[in-house]
């Protein structure tokens, strides 16, 4: 099973990354990337499916046949590190999004079957946190998070700064049938500044049965069937990286693998120095 897709160069319609539940081998989360030139279209159909387009850099205008969202964006780099707007569409629906400027657009996808209305998620709209301390610090911007309604999808972006890890410590969700997880896939689009870095995920369960550390480079995308999967950066590279999840549930609960799970107590700190 390839757990890593490398970012191709754009096809006609600019599309940079494809990834189905067919090539990764699940059900539930599809994920698409997008470099549109300014001026550029593109027409999307979220048949059976429910999108999240985030605009990860740069501005569009999106509609679909019951909604209009002119003129939307702001930041025109993800690491501006300001949350980014986006646009849920339902299923059964119609997109048409026009690159105002050039355009970085990631499409999320995962089965729909609700009524919901296509909406604009503003910056405004998202939730931004910090997590972690010391070494495992990290800024999170929850753009679709359980709290907020779609019928399968969940949708988060990550800061992690040079040298420091994500994902971590270690933890999953993939046990449909727990009190203390849910059964999530998740798909993980990194970005770096400067470019050409790198970051390395690793992907394994308790039994080592999957047990897989890859190099992901910039719109690299991971994608993560089962198991844990922290990130860790190294010196000189900021990481920017989007998940996306969803699953037989719509809720996100996870477990801590036992060994690691002391990082996040305050014996952290003493220990590392920090």
């Amino acid at each position: 099973m390839a757990l890593l897709s490398k970012a191709q160069q754009p096809d006609a319609q600019g599309r940079i990354q494809h990834v189905t539940p067919e090539s990764a081998s699940w059900r539930y989360v599809g994920f698409d990337a997008y470099q549109l030139k300014k001026g550029q279209t593109l027409a999307l159909e979220s048949g059976s499916k429910e999108l999240c387009l985030v605009l990860v850099a740069g501005l569009a205008s999106v509609k679909t046949r019951h909604a209009e969202f002119p003129g939307i964006g702001k930041r025109m780099s993800p690491f501006e590190r300001t949350p980014p707007y986006s646009v849920y569409v339902p299923h059964h629906e119609q997109v048409e999004v026009y690159a105002d400027s050039d355009l970085e657009l990631a499409v999320c996808n995962a089965p729909g079957n609700g009524n919901l209305p296509a909406r604009l998620i503003s910056p405004e709209d998202v939730g931004v946190e910090q997590r972690g301390k010391g070494r495992n610090k990290r800024l999170v911007h929850n753009i679709l998070p359980d709290d907020k309604p779609a019928d399968s999808l969940l949708v988060v972006e990550v800061y992690t700064d040079e040298g420091n890890t994500s994902s971590y410590p270690s933890h999953k969700h993939d046990r449909e049938d727990s009190e203390t997880e849910t059964c999530l896939e998740e798909t993980y689009y990194h970005r770096f500044n400067p470019e050409q870095g790198f970051a390395m995920q690793r992907v394994y369960t308790d039994d080592r049965s999957l047990d897989e550390c890859m190099a992901a480079y910039n719109r690299d995308v991971v994608t993560v069937p089962r198991g844990y999967h922290p990130v860790a950066t190294l010196a000189g590279y900021d990481n920017y990286y989007l998940n996306v999840m969803a699953g037989p549930v719509r809720l996100w609960k996870f477990s801590w693998e036992k060994d690691h799970a002391w990082v996040n107590s305050e014996d952290y700190p003493r220990k590392s120095g920090n």
